[in-house]
């Protein structure tokens, strides 16, 4: 029995959804004056449904940074998993619950080989990632020249385009995910051990937690959640799609998603909530831009500021800290 304490899990920095706020509200501003309306129902809802498909990857991707580690193959379990729910349901509602089923099996399989390259091969986890990542690009260039297989209507009218008023219900589902994982980080004893081999692995060895067996869970999590997202996906686009996940660049966007919200790369500190606040910031930004018809480049521009923004406020945060 582990003899680690069940401490609560460090809150994440609230300042993300101050930023998302600010952010808003001065790109209302801006749009109205360009003679535009940010906040009419096609915008929230086009808004969501973005950071419907980011947020699941960077939830999950949240799971792993928190324990020391990453995982950069994440935009190619996105496309993989369309693939496998559109070609296994082949249009037919009656193959959803297995084609769902299959594609949580085949991603929790890629988290596990993911999980026991960094732990028992103990490959650096960049590395390890990427190199499962490329495996998996291969197949995928090999195979498929474009859209394959045919989602099942009643998945594409549910999780693809049915809303709560102007809330999709993908956006509610990406919630409810969220939610299950901020439980797991503050009120199980997996969340604590996560939190600790991420703080200091070997104070967390010395206390009883098993650093291998917890950090090949949260790549498992991870996949998971990646693996929901390319449902998701599948059911918006009503076919599987090869490279959506790298079109999507869902690899560094769930990592900047994650960083903005507070969560430190080296693990330990942050949380769930933090990066749902970062994943509607960058939709934000999106929703902006895209409203003002800024080109892309411009865009990764902006992005890439507030990204070294966010990292250098937390690193004077933690400085500030250390030297108390």
């Amino acid at each position: 029995m582990s003899a680690l304490p069940l401490l609560p899990a460090r809150r994440p920095v609230p300042g993300v959804f101050v930023a998302l706020g600010l952010t808003l509200a001065i790109g209302w501003l801006v749009v109205a004056i360009d003679g535009g309306q940010l906040f009419n129902q096609s915008t929230t809802v086009s808004l969501l449904h973005v950071a419907a498909g980011l947020g699941f990857v960077a939830v999950g991707q949240t799971l792993v940074i928190l324990g020391g580690s990453l995982d950069l193959s994440v935009a190619y379990v996105v496309s993989l998993s369309t693939l496998v729910a559109a070609e296994t349901m082949n249009g037919s509602n009656a193959a959803l619950l297995p084609a769902i089923g299959l594609t949580l099996l085949v991603s929790a399989g890629i988290g596990l080989f993911n999980g026991l390259l960094v732990t028992t091969v103990q490959i650096n986890p960049f590395i390890a990632t990427l190199g499962v990542g490329l495996l998996l690009k291969g197949y995928l260039d090999s195979r498929y020249d474009g859209p394959a297989g045919s989602t099942a209507p009643a998945l594409v009218q549910t999780l693809g385009y049915q809303r709560v008023g102007p809330v999709p219900l993908s956006f509610l589902l990406l919630l409810a995910v969220a939610g299950a994982c901020w439980f797991l980080l503050s009120r199980t004893r997996f969340g604590h051990h996560l939190i600790a081999v991420g703080g200091d692995p070997e104070v967390a060895r010395l206390s009883g937690v098993r650093n291998n067996r917890v950090r090949v869970t949260a790549h498992v999590l991870c996949s998971l959640c990646a693996g929901l997202a390319g449902i998701y996906l599948a059911s918006r686009l009503g076919s599987g799609a090869p490279r959506v996940g790298t079109e999507g660049l869902y690899d560094l966007e769930s990592i900047a998603a994650v960083v903005i919200g507070g969560t430190a790369l080296a693990g330990g500190r942050g949380g769930v909530v933090g990066t749902v606040g970062g994943v509607l910031l960058l939709a934000g930004i999106d929703a902006i831009f895209n409203q003002l018809a800024v080109d892309a480049f411009a865009k990764q521009v902006v992005r890439g500021v507030i990204i070294i923004a966010a990292v250098a406020v937390y690193a004077r945060q933690a400085l500030r800290k250390a030297d108390r």
